[in-house]
Formats: C-alpha cells, sequence, structure tokens
C-alpha cells in the first residue's frame, strides 16, 4: 500500500497491510532537537538541523524526507509560516517575547524555553484586551507556499496533514498565567471567555487560510489543548461543557466548511470522562493516548469508542521509551497493536514528542516492531 493509502484505510476502521506509522507530522508528535540530531547520527544521515518549534525545542522533519522514508514514517506535516515583518524581542537575559505577548526563557541546563511572563499576569480586563495587538489569523503570509506543499504531498501519496497552531485553551491560559485563568473561569469568566474568543478567531481565521484551497487534499487536521492532567481533568466535566466544548465546536464546524478531513484532536492527560463529548463535537482521532495517566488504559478506551474514534500516538514516554530497552520498547508497541490495532483505527507513535533523553535505538525499535506485529 502507499503511505496515504495505509493510512487512510486505518482511519477508516479497516486493517491496512501494517499500522500506520506517525513521526513529526504534529507538533505534538515530534521529536526535540536532541533527539533528533542523535538519531541522525544513528541512522547515518547527515542533514541539516531546523527548528519547528522554537519553546519546545522541536526539530523540523518536513524538509528530511531520508530519515522518513528509513523509518518508514506514513505521514507529512504541513505548519503555518511565521508572520513576515515579526521578530521576536530579545531581552539581555537570554529570553525573547512572541508575538502574543509571552515572554519566555531557557533556565540554565535547560531543554525548553519556559514562559516567565504574560500580558495578563497581573490582571485581564476589558481594556486591556482592546489594547493588546492580538496576532491575525488572516494574514497571508502565514500560508505562504501552503496550498504547493499540501499539494505535493498529495501527489507523492503521503498522508498530509495540517496543522491549526495556537489552541485556544492553552493560548488564553499562556497569556493569563494558569493561577489566574483556574479562578477567573469560576470567578471572572466573562473577560476571560473574550481571552478566549479572541484565541479562537485567530484559529477559525488560520484554519481557513491553511484549508481554502486544498482541504480536498488533506487527510488530517490537528488541534491541540490540553484538558487534562495525569491524574485527572483540568478544569470540571460541567466547566468543560460551559465554556470549553462550544467554543471547540465552532472551530470543528469552521474546518468542516474547508475539507472533510479527519479531525485530529490533541489533549494529554486523564480524559475518559470527556470522550463522549469529544466524539459528539465531531473529534475523529484522539492523540497521544497518554496510556500512563490515570484511567487512560488503552484496551478500554478501544472497547468502548473504537466504533467512533481512531486513536495515534500509545507508545509510553515517561518510562519505556527513555528508560527502557529496546525489547521493552517491542513489547509496548506489540501491547498497543494488541489493544488498539484490531480493525484498523490506529497510528502508530510515541505518546507526546520524543523528549532529548530517549536512546535512538529505542526511536527506531519502535517503528521497526510496528512491522513485525500484526493485528
Amino acid at each position: 500500500m502507499t503511505h496515504r493509502e495505509r493510512l487512510v484505510k486505518a482511519l477508516s476502521h479497516e486493517e491496512p497491510d501494517r499500522v500506520p506509522f506517525d513521526l513529526g507530522s504534529s507538533s505534538n508528535t515530534g521529536i526535540t532537537v536532541q533527539a533528533y540530531e542523535r538519531l541522525k547520527k544513528f541512522l547515518g544521515i547527515d542533514s541539516p538541523t531546523r527548528i519547528l518549534d522554537k519553546p519546545f525545542q522541536l526539530a523540523d522533519l518536513s524538509q528530511d524526507g531520508e530519515l522518513l522514508e528509513k523509518l518508514g514514517i506514513d505521514t507529512r506535516g504541513v505548519f503555518p509560516r511565521p508572520p513576515v515583518g515579526w521578530e521576536d524581542r530579545v531581552y539581555p537575559d537570554g529570553s525573547y517575547e512572541d508575538e502574543w505577548g509571552l515572554r519566555r526563557r531557557m533556565p540554565e541546563g535547560g531543554f525548553y524555553y519556559d514562559v516567565v511572563c504574560g500580558p495578563f499576569w497581573k490582571e485581564l480586563t476589558y481594556q486591556a484586551l482592546d489594547k493588546f495587538p492580538f496576532p491575525d489569523g488572516k494574514d497571508p503570509s502565514r500560508v505562504r507556499g501552503v496550498k504547493e506543499e499540501i499539494l505535493n504531498y498529495h501527489v507523492q501519496n503521503y498522508g498530509v496533514v495540517v496543522n491549526v497552531r495556537g489552541g485556544f485553551i492553552t493560548q488564553s491560559q499562556l497569556m493569563r498565567g494558569f493561577e489566574g485563568w483556574l479562578t477567573d473561569i469560576i470567578l471572572n469568566p466573562e473577560p476571560l471567555c473574550d481571552l478566549m474568543d479572541r484565541a479562537l478567531q485567530y484559529q477559525i481565521d488560520l484554519a481557513h487560510s491553511l484549508l481554502r484551497g486544498a482541504g480536498d487534499k488533506v487527510d488530517v487536521v490537528v488541534y491541540g489543548d490540553d484538558v487534562g492532567t495525569q491524574q485527572g481533568l483540568m478544569v470540571s466535566p460541567q466547566i468543560y461543557r460551559k465554556y470549553l466544548k462550544p467554543r471547540q465546536h465552532k472551530l470543528f464546524r469552521a474546518i468542516r466548511e474547508e475539507t472533510n478531513a479527519r479531525i485530529h484532536y490533541h489533549t494529554c492527560g486523564s480524559i475518559y470522562p470527556l470522550v463522549p463529548d469529544f466524539i459528539e463535537i465531531g473529534v475523529d482521532i484522539l492523540n497521544p493516548v497518554q496510556v500512563s495517566a490515570k484511567d487512560m488504559d488503552p484496551a478500554r478506551l478501544k472497547r468502548e469508542f473504537g466504533d467512533k474514534l481512531s486513536f495515534w500516538g500509545g507508545v509510553d514516554t515517561q518510562r519505556v521509551l527513555p528508560q527502557g530497552s529496546p525489547e521493552e520498547v517491542k513489547e509496548e508497541v506489540r501491547r498497543r497493536i494488541k489493544e488498539m490495532g484490531k480493525s484498523g483505527g490506529y497510528i502508530l507513535g510515541a505518546v507526546h514528542n520524543i523528549q532529548p533523553d530517549v536512546p535512538p535505538e529505542n526511536i527506531v525499535a519502535m517503528f521497526k516492531a510496528g512491522r513485525e506485529f500484526s493485528y
């Protein structure tokens, strides 16, 4: 089968010739620069390293066809471009401020840029919202070359994955600060909803811009916004259904205006109670299937929701990939395919981005095992 045929068949809840593989098609299924450079060395690949995501230090795999082909990756990711004319403000302490007003700094010995200040951390008011220059999702420079890239991957028979980045929940949390956000959602929801709506409008405008004119050549559209933690939901089901779910539904309706591609929703954590809500508003694919979180047993998820959802990820990044042996990784993959691969509906990949401490031997073992085990 071609890469695209394999992916589409699995997402149609049919069994392809093998489980499809993903690495790097989204900013939640990628690989950090450190792990990427060791993997290239291990595979004997000499290619430049480009940055896809500065805060999380993710490598851009879009130009590394050799590595993706060696691993048998079936997906290719398409991402918004940086806006022309914008440059991050860099400070003497090494921190920088992005277009959302978020100031980030990498701690000594760290691997990522942590948010240290946001535009509404002290106070969130309508006046402050009106004064803030929110980014424009309609800016044509954000999608320069996107249509051509989509068509190119489609012609080459890869599974085309388009990323609508900037989740309105996460973006509003970073801009307000988590403590302020969690307090406001109970005590002062009106201006917080205004902030979420402005971030949501950016995403809706960006979705239209990314997909217009090439939506029929796209197989998967990715949207990410965490609503879970390791032990449970970030907010109550009632709060989710009142404030977050309707806004997610609005975004999904906008996506559906441009494409019939499957909607891939990324949320970390223990989110089992909300899975029926996700299905109701149009989610087709759940990622990353954080198997180490509470109540996220993959066999149970497949049994209860496998006729309506596909599952993307599932190979543990908290212990197995960084600390396990290649044989343990192989066994993890065998379990995931057995638990979630029957009748299709499963795409093999790591639970979230591959971190700097993951040995290249384990990355290769994950995809090698994916070729070995049948449904």
